[in-house]
Order: C-alpha cells, then structure tokens, then sequence
C-alpha cells in the first residue's frame, strides 16, 4: 500500500508536512496557547506533563480533571482541563519502566495542521519536554526530519524568552 501511511510513502509526497524534531504546539480544546513538544517516532503514543488527576463521571461516562504547566521548568500559568477519559493503558518509558495512565483526546495544531491526538497523562517533570507527540499522532500527515526544529508556527520572542524562565 502507498501513500501517507504504506511502505511507499516518502517525505516528497504532497500528502506530508515537514515538522522538526521539537516544535510549537497549541491545544486549542485545552486552552493551551503555546507548548513545547518533541516529536518522537519512537515513541507510540503521545503524552502530556499532567497533575493533580481527579476522575469524574459525567452522564455514565469516565471524565478526568488534570491541570498542564505549558512552560518548561517552571509551575507558571497552570491550566486546568476536562476530558472524557477513552482508555488506561498500560506504557512502557524508555527506561522500561511501566505504568498505567489514563488516555484523553486532545486536539494538537502542529506545523500548520490541526490532529486529534489519544494523549496519555503523565508526570513529566524530569523530562525534557512537557509534552511528547508520538507515531500514531504523527501518521496524521507529519514527516519528521530530525535535524531540523522548529519549523511551524511559534510565539513570539516574549513568549519564548518566558518558557525558558527569563
């Protein structure tokens, strides 16, 4: 099969966009501006830094209430969010440690594209990034070129200096 996500499938396609290995990310239904995520394809899924999870139930179904510290290294400009929980799966880190984490849909504007995105919630905070945009995200049309970063849009200067605390 060829095309966005067989064998064939190459980065000069039309059906691709280039991202680089780390870029700016909004969270338009979390009420996230601006956040800084790696772009890993060796990672499954997706995650995001999140705490203080509270599982709710609405109408019969399973809901959680998370809070997101968009910046990096900071607890800054907290963000509270509500999601309809989809699964808990068990996920392996890199480090072969596993855990289970609740997954959300997340809907992700990344280099020009909006995607919808099953984000397992997770403490991140001796990550790198606070939030990883893995494979099955990225088979939405993204190609990764790993020497490059930052290729779609960004905030401005201001808001950049924020994320890395100055």
């Amino acid at each position: 099969m060829d095309g966005p996500q067989g064998p064939g499938a190459d980065a000069t396609d039309q059906s691709y966009t280039l991202a680089g290995w780390r870029e700016w990310v909004s969270l338009p239904g979390a009420g996230v501006t601006w956040i800084k995520a790696k772009l890993d394809t060796g990672a499954r899924s997706s995650a995001i830094h999140a705490f203080d999870l509270t599982e709710l139930t609405r109408d019969g179904a399973p809901w959680v209430r998370y809070t997101v510290h968009p910046w990096q290294g900071t607890d800054d400009d907290p963000v509270q969010v509500e999601s309809p929980v989809l699964d808990v799966r068990e996920v392996r880190s890199s480090s072969g440690h596993s855990e289970e984490r609740l997954v959300v849909p997340m809907t992700v504007q990344l280099v020009g594209l909006t995607i919808t995105a099953e984000m397992t919630l997770s403490r991140r905070d001796e990550m790198g990034f606070r939030m990883l945009v893995g494979r099955e995200a990225l088979r939405q049309g993204i190609v990764v070129d790993p020497s490059r970063s930052y290729l779609g849009p960004r905030p401005s200067a201001a808001v950049r200096r924020h994320n890395r605390g100055r």
